[in-house]
């Protein structure tokens, strides 16, 4: 690929994003319309899957894109954020993209930028450039059949709300991000039903009573086909163990039975329903082909790290990257079903100030024999490790916690401590998570 001068690596698109890119949240969609307008709206080129939520979207996104693939499409996959690597925010057939690919657009999309910082609607933030990019790569250079796309922040404002999809999915919502989004359920599931589309079709995770009921309205207002948990698709739970789970699925087009995940905790039966509806909704939509072996074996294939993955045995770890009070309250759900052995439980724990740092302690002290509060360094909104010790004193004041504000440090203290028993999760964070990951694996 011939790369214009400009940049060479990708270390030169980030050190250039930090100087022209707003590093503060900005919601509305003023700007990437105005970059998609001056590109030739690359956007109406693709066919998306378009997923917000809460809790739930990263996966429900990894298991369409996988079975998608798994039935010989070529599939793009936009996620946010990422776990292992930068570049698997934006990926093709299961690739994150290449350095020379996303230097090339970034070196397209630089002039773009600089004039909007001086003459346009201002500067972009990183999240919005990064979705102009992937819009560019798909569009231009990699061309997949399906792009799964999944939100950043909220929905109706959100730089991925530019796309006119083919169905759009909403999962689980519950209470994060309040200073941009709300303070209610009923003001945060707003702002996720605004990807619905007049006409698109809209598939719906289990939901509180207060969320689906914006959503059902968001869906009628659009004269938008619903398809929600209950009356139009559903999951009956097989075995599990702790390495997989089994299910079947009963859907208003068709039933799929024996079907398994290695994605582990009953909320991931849910997503694994929510993911399987959508594609059903592509089948009967779209005429998409989509056949039961393509659906037995896509499902079994996902990978989703830093979502409930164990990385050792005896004793087990586990990376988790609940960061919000459904998350956690999930993730204690998982432990209890997955490793209900007689050992201890460690915790080596980060969480950000913005969070319901509280609410979330309250639920993972119940559990915890042993916590050890650290930080993500780098990241202005962590919690410093003393702060986060405190905090769990109050919650629990019998609980054995240590402060250790150096990541690694803290897991070689948990390490020390554990007996082959015992089952150690790495959690709080997906800051922490990422971190960590490469160092255990």
């Amino acid at each position: 690929m011939q790369v214009n001068e400009g940049f060479v690596t990708a270390a030169d698109v980030f050190a250039w994003m930090d100087q022209h890119c707003t590093q503060a949240i900005q919601p509305g969609l003023g700007r990437m319309e105005w970059m998609l307008e001056r590109l030739g709206s690359p956007e109406k080129r693709c066919k998306f899957i378009h997923i917000a939520g809460t809790n739930g979207k990263g996966s429900v996104a990894a298991m369409v894109d996988s079975v998608l693939r798994e039935a010989g499409y070529p599939v793009g996959l936009f996620i946010s954020p990422y776990v292992t690597s930068w570049n698997e925010r934006i990926q093709f057939n299961g690739e994150p993209i290449p350095e020379a690919s996303f230097v090339h657009w970034a070196n397209q999309l630089k002039p773009l930028v600089e004039e909007m910082g001086k003459t346009g609607p201002g500067a972009p933030s990183p999240f919005e450039f990064w979705t102009v990019l992937a819009i560019c790569f798909f569009a231009k250079e990699a061309f997949p059949w399906f792009i799964v796309w999944e939100t950043g922040l909220g929905g109706r404002l959100d730089s991925t709300n530019v796309v006119y999809p083919l169905v759009s999915v909403i999962t689980r919502i519950g209470m994060d991000h309040k200073e941009w989004l709300g303070d209610t359920l009923t003001a945060i599931a707003r702002e996720k039903a605004g990807i619905i589309k007049p006409g698109v079709p809209v598939v719906c995770s289990p939901q509180v009573e207060e969320a689906l009921a914006v959503i059902r309205e968001e869906a009628k207002r659009k004269k938008s086909r619903l398809y929600e948990w209950g009356p139009d698709y559903r999951v009956i739970p097989g075995k599990w163990s702790s390495s997989e789970q089994s299910f079947d699925f009963q859907g208003i087009y068709r039933t799929l039975s024996n079907l398994s995940i290695p994605l582990l905790g009953e909320h991931q039966l849910y997503n694994a329903a929510t993911a399987l509806m959508t594609l059903e909704v592509l089948r009967q939509a779209y005429a998409t082909v989509i056949d039961p072996e393509h659906f037995v074996t896509g499902l079994q294939r996902v990978r989703w790290p830093g979502r409930f993955e164990k990385v050792a045995d005896s004793p087990a770890v586990i990376l988790d990257g609940a960061h919000n009070l459904d998350g956690v309250k999930a993730l204690v759900q998982a432990v209890k079903r997955h490793e209900p052995g007689n050992g201890r439980l460690f915790l080596l724990l980060a969480m950000m100030k913005d969070k319901q740092v509280t609410e979330m302690l309250e639920v993972l002290a119940e559990e915890a024999d042993v916590v050890v509060a650290t930080e993500v360094k780098g990241q202005a909104r962590s919690l410093a490790a003393g702060e986060l010790a405190g905090l769990l004193k109050k919650v629990k004041p019998e609980l054995t916690v240590h402060a250790e504000d150096d990541a690694l440090a803290g897991l070689r203290l948990v390490k020390g401590q554990m007996n082959e028993n015992d089952v150690c999760v790495i959690t709080g964070s997906l800051f922490l998570v990422s971190q960590l990951r490469p160092l255990l694996n």
